[in-house]
């Protein structure tokens, strides 16, 4: 298995305070009402990183990056599906950076508009490794540093703050659970986590059709050309890194699957039970909390990351019609 750097615990502390200025320290909370912890048989608790400014977590992993740039002048670039965009594009109005950045053609009309609303210029692409190709061009011709969606310690350390700040707040947490993309989250969140209390178990969740970690911690390398589809269009890169992978496998203790389905009902009865609408990457990990995890978890002392909430209204009504509708 590939053998990477993690991010030390003086690193993750460091970022905490460069950050700090910066960012929201999300506030963690119980489930309203009874159906979760009551299907657990176990107290549960919500990591909020919904909350955090623009959405979603990806705004520390923007804002890290950016914050090392030696030049403070120098632009910016990248490419996503919708949240990372947003990130970037907050971040960089922050730091008076100026950001150009591409976006998939099927990016989620509400992260489109608020990219446009921090003030950067946005370029379409079809698909991911179009996109990433123009991304390179611009970095390459017009110098801008490329901030990538998910890939780098810069990354894994802003990610693993939130693991730290989970701890700190709940220090008897027996087992997390966090949603898989490309694992810049999941990586860096575990190691977080790890870091502060070696005994806490940490699993994560990514959807069926958007499997890649799970394939690339078989294959026990890093993966290109993944085929995805799924409604969690944020947690579905084509690719994976040899650091995500790496951090991954060292400090995730399980990889689960749901399905959209999964995804949906986990959607409704988090707006039912504990009144927060999200996106569906930020109803993965409670969708698999409830199912492939249900066993390992019940009974145990949970802590649960909702992670972002950058979806239209009219896509999330639909959605949670679909979930409601769901046995």
């Amino acid at each position: 298995m590939l053998d990477v750097k993690a991010p030390a615990p003086n690193a993750i502390e460091q970022t905490l305070k460069r950050l700090a200025p910066y960012v929201v320290r999300t506030p963690v909370t119980r489930a309203v009402g009874p159906r979760i912890e009551a299907a657990l048989g176990t107290q549960v608790v919500f990591k909020l990183e919904l909350l955090q400014h623009t959405g979603t977590f990806k705004f520390r992993g923007a804002l890290n990056n950016m914050l090392a740039l030696e030049d403070p002048s120098q632009g910016v670039t990248t490419v996503s599906a919708g949240n990372h965009a947003v990130a970037v594009a907050r971040a960089a109005k922050d730091l008076g950076r100026d950001a150009k950045l591409v976006m998939l053609e099927s990016a989620n009309p509400a992260r489109r508009a608020l990219a446009a609303a921090y003030g950067c210029e946005l370029k379409f692409c079809a698909d991911g490794p179009t996109a990433f190709a123009e991304a390179e061009r611009l970095a390459e011709v017009e110098g801008r540093a490329f901030i990538h969606p998910f890939d780098g310690p810069l990354i894994a350390e802003a990610t693993a703050c939130i693991g730290f700040e989970l701890i700190d707040d709940c220090p008897d947490l027996e087992a997390v659970v966090v949603a898989i993309g490309g694992g810049g989250l999941a990586g860096g969140f575990a190691a977080g986590i790890k870091q502060r209390s070696p005994n806490c178990e940490v699993y994560g969740v990514e959807p069926v059709g958007a499997d890649g970690m799970s394939q690339s911690l078989a294959a026990g390398a890093a993966l290109t050309g993944i085929a995805v589809t799924t409604i969690a269009d944020s947690l579905a890169p084509p690719l994976t890194t040899a650091h995500t992978v790496g951090l991954c496998a060292r400090y995730i203790d399980a990889v689960e699957t749901v399905d959209d389905e999964a995804i949906c009902r986990a959607m409704a009865l988090m707006f039912e039970e504990a009144k927060l609408a999200v996106e569906p990457a930020g109803a993965a990990a409670l969708a698999g909390a409830l199912g492939p995890l249900n066993e390992r978890l019940r009974g145990r002392r949970v802590g649960i990351l909702v992670c972002g909430t950058c979806i239209d209204a009219p896509t999330f009504a639909r959605l949670l019609e679909r979930g409601s509708e769901l046995p």
